[in-house]
Parts: C-alpha cells; sequence; structure tokens
C-alpha cells in the first residue's frame, strides 16, 4: 500500500469515528434538552415523538448512544480507529463510575431488595471497588466507554421495560417525599446521556490529553448554557404568571399604570398597586449604597495601598470572610437588637439602610481589594517618577483605575440586598398600606444638633421583599392574592434588574473611558 493511498485510508477512518462520535454527542445534547423540557413540564409523558411515547423515544436514543459508545471504545483497542489512549482513564473517571456503581447497587439492595444496613453497604462497597479498580487498571479507551455505554444501555431497557417509567413512584424510607416518574425518567436520561456524550467526546479527538481537553470543553459548555437556561426559565416563568397582574389597567395614551402607580386601597375600583413598596425599595438600596460602598472602598485602598501584608491584614481578611458568609437573618438581628432602640425604638427605614449597608459592605471591600491589586504596579511607578504623591497617584490613577471592578462588586452586592427579606422584616417591616416614603421631601433643617431631621427616614416605610413576604404568607384579600403577589414578584425582579442595567452601564461607561 502506497504511503497516499494510506494517509487517505486513515484520513477516511478518522472521518468516520468523528462523525459517529459527533452523532453520539448529538443525540445526547438532544436528549438533555427533551429531558429538561419534560422536567419543566412543556413536554409531558403524554407527548409523543414520530409516534412513539416520549420517554421510549429518548430511551432508544440514548440505547442508541451507548452502542455508539461501546463501538468507539472496541474500535479504538481493535485498532479500527486511529487513537491515542492513554494507559489508564484516570483516578477521577474511576472513582465518579465506582460511586456510581455504589450508589446503583446500595439503592437496588435497601430499596429494592430490601436488604438491612450491613446487607447493602457491603455490596454497595462490593459494587463500587470492583468497579473502580476495573476501570482504574483497564485502557484508557476502554474504561472510559464501556462503563458508560453498559450504563446508557441499561437504563435505556429500565425505561422501555417501565420498570422506570410514567408510573414510576418511590418513596425512600425515612422520606417523606416521593419520586414520580414523570420527574425521575427525564433526569435520569439527563445524566446517563451527558455521561455517554462526555466518553463520545473523548473518543472524538482519539483520548489522550486532547481527548479529555474536548470532553472538559463538552461539560463546561453544558454547564454554562444550563446556566442560562435556568436564568432564563426563572425570569419567563415570572413574566408569564405575573406580567398580566402587573400590567392590568396599563395604557400609553394617556399613560397610566395603576399597579405601579398606585398603593393598596380598600376601594373595589381601584386596582391595588405596589409604588409605595416600590419607592421604598429605591431608597432602602440607595441608602445601603451610600452607607456601604464609601467604607468599602476606603478600607480597601488603606489595606491595599498603605498597610503591610501581616497579620492585621490577615485578621481583616478573615472577619470580612466570615462577615461576607453570615446568614442575612443575623444581620436582622444586630439591627433589632442594636440600631432600632438607638434610633427611636421602632423599626424604621433608616434602619433597615443601615442594616443592609453592613451587609452591602463585605463583598465590596473583597471585589475592590481585588480590583486595586489588579492595577499594574507599572502605573504606581510612572506617576512617582513624575514626583506625584503617594495619595494623589492612588486618587487620580489607582482608583479610576480599578472602577470598573469596583462597580461589578457593587452590582453583585447589590443584587443580593435588594431582594433581602429577613433583616427588612425585623428593622423596617412596614404595612402594605403604608404610603410611599418622602425622604427628599422630609428635611428640615432645625435650631439644635444635628441641625437637620428626616422624619421619613425613622418611620416604617413598605418594601417589595417584605410585601411579597406578607402576601404569600398572609395574602391581602380572598380573591387576588395569587395574582397580587405574582404581579409583585415581576415588578420586584424588573427592579433587581435595573440596578443591575444601571450598574452594568457605568462599569461600561468608565471601562471606555480608561481605555479611551
Amino acid at each position: 500500500m502506497s504511503h497516499s493511498e494510506a494517509s487517505a485510508l486513515v484520513a477516511e477512518r478518522t472521518s468516520a469515528v468523528e462523525r459517529l462520535a459527533a452523532g453520539v454527542v448529538g443525540v445526547g445534547l438532544a436528549t438533555i434538552l427533551f429531558s429538561v423540557l419534560s422536567v419543566t413540564r412543556i413536554l409531558t409523558e403524554e407527548t409523543s415523538v414520530l409516534g412513539i411515547g416520549l420517554y421510549d423515544f429518548l430511551a432508544v436514543g440514548v440505547a442508541l448512544m451507548g452502542v455508539g459508545v461501546v463501538a468507539l471504545g472496541a474500535g479504538s483497542r481493535a485498532g479500527v480507529f486511529e487513537s491515542t489512549p492513554d494507559e489508564t482513564p484516570g483516578l477521577v473517571t474511576a472513582a465518579l463510575f465506582g460511586g456510581g456503581a455504589f450508589v446503583v447497587a446500595g439503592l437496588t439492595a435497601s430499596q429494592t431488595l430490601g436488604f438491612g444496613t450491613v446487607g447493602w453497604l457491603l455490596l454497595a462497597l462490593l459494587s463500587g471497588g470492583f468497579t473502580l479498580f476495573a476501570v482504574a487498571l483497564a485502557p484508557e479507551d476502554v474504561g472510559s466507554t464501556l462503563p458508560a455505554g453498559v450504563a446508557a444501555v441499561g437504563v435505556a431497557a429500565l425505561v422501555v421495560g417501565d420498570v422506570v417509567g410514567p408510573s414510576f413512584a418511590w418513596q425512600p424510607d425515612g422520606f417523606s417525599a416521593t419520586f414520580t416518574g414523570a420527574m425521575s425518567v427525564p433526569v435520569l436520561l439527563a445524566v446517563i446521556a451527558l455521561v455517554a456524550a462526555w466518553a463520545a467526546a473523548k473518543a472524538y479527538e482519539g483520548y489522550g490529553s486532547q481527548g479529555r481537553q474536548t470532553a472538559a470543553y463538552l461539560l463546561v459548555g453544558v454547564n454554562a448554557v444550563g446556566i442560562i437556561a435556568v436564568l432564563g426559565t426563572l425570569l419567563l416563568f415570572i413574566a408569564m404568571k405575573g406580567a398580566g397582574p402587573a400590567f392590568r389597567g396599563f395604557s400609553l395614551v394617556p399613560f397610566e399604570w395603576p399597579f405601579v402607580q398606585n398603593g393598596y386601597s380598600f376601594r373595589p375600583d381601584v386596582i391595588n398597586g405596589v409604588f409605595p413598596a416600590i419607592m421604598g425599595t429605591i431608597w432602602l438600596v440607595i441608602g445601603a449604597v451610600v452607607t456601604g460602598v464609601p467604607l468599602a472602598v476606603a478600607a480597601a485602598v488603606f489595606l491595599t495601598e498603605y498597610a503591610e501584608q501581616g497579620r492585621f491584614v490577615g485578621a481583616v481578611e478573615i472577619a470580612t470572610n466570615g462577615l461576607w458568609s453570615t446568614p442575612s437573618v443575623v444581620y436582622g438581628l444586630f439591627g433589632y437588637a442594636f440600631l432600632v432602640p438607638r434610633l427611636g425604638g421602632t423599626t424604621s427605614l433608616l434602619s433597615g439602610m443601615l442594616v443592609l449597608g453592613f451587609m452591602l459592605l463585605p463583598l465590596c471591600l473583597i471585589t475592590s481589594r481585588e480590583a486595586l491589586k489588579s492595577v499594574p504596579d507599572e502605573y504606581r511607578d510612572a506617576s512617582a517618577a513624575l514626583g506625584v504623591s503617594k495619595w494623589q497617584t492612588i486618587r487620580s490613577v489607582v482608583i479610576p483605575a480599578a472602577v470598573p471592578g469596583i462597580l461589578t462588586g457593587v452590582i453583585l452586592g447589590v443584587g443580593r440586598i435588594a431582594g433581602e427579606t429577613a433583616p427588612i422584616l425585623l428593622v423596617m417591616s412596614g404595612g402594605l398600606r403604608d404610603p410611599a416614603p418622602n425622604v427628599l421631601g422630609a428635611f428640615e433643617f432645625t435650631t439644635t444638633p444635628p441641625f437637620v431631621a428626616n422624619e421619613a427616614l425613622l418611620q416604617s416605610a413598605p418594601a417589595l421583599p417584605y410585601q411579597l413576604y406578607a402576601t404569600i404568607t398572609a395574602g391581602v384579600s380572598a380573591e387576588n392574592a395569587a395574582e397580587y403577589g405574582w404581579g409583585t414578584a415581576f415588578v420586584l425582579l424588573a427592579v433587581v434588574l435595573s440596578f443591575y442595567a444601571i450598574g452594568i452601564a457605568s462599569r461600561i461607561y468608565f471601562r471606555r473611558k480608561l481605555n479611551a
């Protein structure tokens, strides 16, 4: 055989492997998509595809994936396909398959066969250990594909044989929850399809480091799409439920948006709205940003630019991380016990601002420090070489360069505090029928210190998260409590996204200004 003929043959065989592996991955992604649609009940077990029930249709696809994956491994081992597998698939792969075998054997022995604790644990350990060592000692092409293919065919057989089908219901011993077929089947098919697609992605590049990289890219890509899908589903679900109540009575000419412009009233001829709660939320976020962000940035500048890296800075970093992970209800209890008695003895808008400002401070401090550290030292050296003082360098060079990073922290922090309910419940809770806080109009000068007063800051005020909580738990009326709650959730989501939009637009502006 001439060299040119051999090269053409190898190229043709390689293309066949790529087509088979790509086909397996494509079927896997389609199976995952259909499974997700089934979990969200957009598709149901009653849906039929090409005259076949949805679950059976997906199971057939998974079975074909299993056969394809086994063929990819066997072809590589037999030298039919050109590949460069390593000696073993790696300990992580072996551990994952071993863990899967442990779980399956344990559940089967304890829930189906009725074994006691010693029995199911022994069987699970034997199954998991045997699978782990078998995979770890096998060549990479066999160890990566054979377990995945066998598992895919086995799951498909269970679904097609109606062992795990639409009528399936499993209530584990000691749990009150019941796993139904409508949830278990699509989740099971999606997981096994992902495992088979991962094995096929490794085969696509002929195994080895390139194959592992391609498989990792596949998992990362599925994960990224999954995150976006979850976000999109959440937004779409809230919009579908809440847009109708929120836009009831809406008109452009003349502009009327009763749900946003009105408060809550007893009048049956008036559409109840959330205007006071919107204003309370906006003032709450503004007050928290004014309270927390300057303190966080100042502390970050001191710790990064002035303080020496030692025990003090280390202690501050530990305290900051601890504060960031502290549950919000703890902040609320602190505000209720410490701030409320010192600010008139009653819940107030100012207490809410301060508590949320304390919550915002740790994240802004962490992100501001990272943003300041990312500013190249060449900026500082060049400024110092021109004879500029250290503070002038920080003010005119370092902080402007770090503003996009600082704004990122503010955006993330505002997203957290704008939807907080627990601290608001304790320190600020206003009634559903309270008026909107008139903060700007309530300022007045006095003749005694501090020479300025604002009653609106020292009174309770409504906020969207608390109003939504009150609607869900107590109901605002017997007739429209659910619709009112969904409409409130829709407006709360819109307000939070508006804060995000403002923060992202500011970050883009400063980034472009920095690069100009």
